[in-house]
């Protein structure tokens, strides 16, 4: 099991990587976090709803997701109250300390998933969450030293050197997971280091004398590796900064959801991505895009209080495209009601008005893969079938003439204007189409005179790539015989 000094350390990729290389080795892997808080979330085949970052690694081990992988998910809604989805259905929504009084039920459902998973596969990898040493949660924590217990996992502590203070922070750690759980602890490894590790060699040496226990590896910073990022809190752009030809700016909403929704695009060497927060960030731009949210309403506030609703109308009078997905598409419409507070407080919203649509929320959450044949010129100049996943809490219905995406395709999967000018649809995933991506693409040069590339380019293959390149980050890092003698392994 994999814990760490905080959150984002680092924890969520070196188990992605740690499932990489045990894969490769031919053993029979899968990961397990108990419980996970995250807006990043995905919809397996059978329905079911579970955290992007399971997903990633379940990808790493060569799995089709699995909801026992990620039995409790938190979405956030606001800053005291949770969605909670138990086993990929939601149960309910709570406060922080009415979810903390159903700890036993939480814990029967994680040791039960738990229990399946070991049942099947030869190795579990463990993430935990946040922090084992936050005093004032051990005594509800399930997600930490608790499934370590269940597990009997020996637990490896992850410190992140970027932010400084990692000794402090190991020791302190160390110190703090209570007397019962200590021996559990069995070393550390140091993640996101920059320059010669030789340097750090001598802190090693002298913090073993502090506390005896082994450094399992010093794992360097990379940028030169795609990965999926969890939390919105520590997204950034997914492209590096370049002179690219097609330049595409998302809104990062406060509640941004699925954000992983865009790495394809980024993927693709004549575009560049990037994550504003504010209209004047924008310096030159071909596509907006509005992501998804856990908070659609609140959100939408955040869009007008920040001057997105008049800068969104301005970008799009000089020919800028307009695109929302899934709560993004719910605030392009004219009105988004909620009479029955499954967001918040009852109420309606005026939307951006830039499609004939209106959205109603109601309680029962949207989860299903969906395929449709996409056929809307010029954007989409003959049929592209495009597969994805929907995860929403509203219905959508048009309010006036709109151009559909595709024959028989209705407004409640997506719809664009008129003017063929915005666009919004549900479909999460979208842009893992190979061709819709490009085509897509290729009609933002079109527009700006630029000729099209056409050559469709494999996303998939892609991230195989690169979970094979982080499988050799953290295999030239770490001390994997080592790590192998923890599980009985050589």
């Amino acid at each position: 099991m994999f814990q760490g000094t905080g959150s984002g350390v680092g924890k969520s990729i070196v188990v992605a990587a740690c499932c990489r290389v045990l894969r490769q080795m031919g053993i029979k892997v899968a990961p397990f976090k108990a419980q996970n808080m995250a807006l990043n979330s995905f919809v397996t085949p059978d329905g079911l709803e579970m955290g992007r970052a399971q997903v990633f690694q379940a990808e790493a081990c060569g799995l089709q997701p699995d909801v026992r992988m990620n039995p409790i998910l938190l979405k956030p809604q606001g800053d005291t109250r949770s969605q909670v989805i138990l086993m990929g259905k939601v149960a309910y929504n709570l406060s922080a300390r009415s979810f903390y009084e159903q700890r036993d039920r939480h814990l029967a459902v994680a040791k039960d998933a738990y229990r399946s998973l070991a049942r099947e596969y030869d190795v579990i990898v463990i993430e935990g969450a946040g922090s084992p040493a936050e005093i004032n949660l051990q005594a509800t924590d399930i997600v930490n030293m608790e499934t370590a217990s269940y597990a009997n996992s020996p637990v490896i502590i992850i410190g992140d050197i970027d932010r400084g203070g990692v000794f402090a922070w190991l020791k302190g750690t160390y110190d703090l997971v209570p007397d019962r759980h200590r021996a559990r602890i069995v070393g550390f490894l140091i993640n996101k280091f920059r320059g010669d590790a030789s340097i750090l060699t001598p802190g090693l040496i002298q913090f073993r004398h502090i506390v005896p226990l082994q450094f399992f590896g010093v794992l360097p910073w990379f940028d030169n590796i795609t990965v999926d990022q969890e939390d919105g809190v520590y997204v950034h752009a997914t492209a590096p900064e370049r002179d690219a030809q097609v330049k595409l700016a998302v809104i990062h909403l406060p509640r941004i959801s699925n954000f992983t929704d865009f790495a394809p695009l980024a993927f693709e060497e004549d575009v560049s991505v990037s994550f504003v927060r504010r209209p004047y960030e924008i310096k030159e731009c071909d596509c907006i895009i509005i992501p998804g949210t856990k908070t659609t309403r609140a959100d939408l506030d955040f869009l007008k209080i920040s001057g997105w609703d008049t800068a969104i109308k301005r970008f799009l009078g000089k020919g800028v495209f307009i695109l929302g997905i899934c709560g993004g598409y719910q605030m392009l419409g004219k009105e988004i009601a909620d009479p029955h507070g499954i967001e918040g407080q009852p109420g309606t919203s005026k939307g951006l008005g830039l499609l004939p649509i209106v959205t109603e929320f109601a309680a029962e959450k949207q989860l299903r893969h969906t395929s449709i044949m996409l056929d809307s010129p010029p954007i989409f100049t003959r049929p592209i079938k495009a597969a994805g996943y929907e995860i929403h809490m509203g219905h959508t219905r048009a309010t006036g003439t709109f151009s559909p995406l595709g024959p028989d395709i209705e407004a409640d999967i997506g719809a664009i204007d008129t003017n063929k000018s915005v666009m919004g649809l549900y479909l999460h995933g979208f842009f893992e189409n190979d061709l819709v991506r490009r085509v897509f693409l290729d009609y933002l040069r079109d527009k700006k005179g630029l000729p099209t590339i056409g050559k469709v380019s494999s996303y998939g293959e892609f991230r195989k790539t690169q979970l094979d390149r982080l499988a050799d980050w953290f295999r030239d890092n770490s001390d994997i015989p080592a790590l192998l003698s923890l599980i009985g392994l050589k």
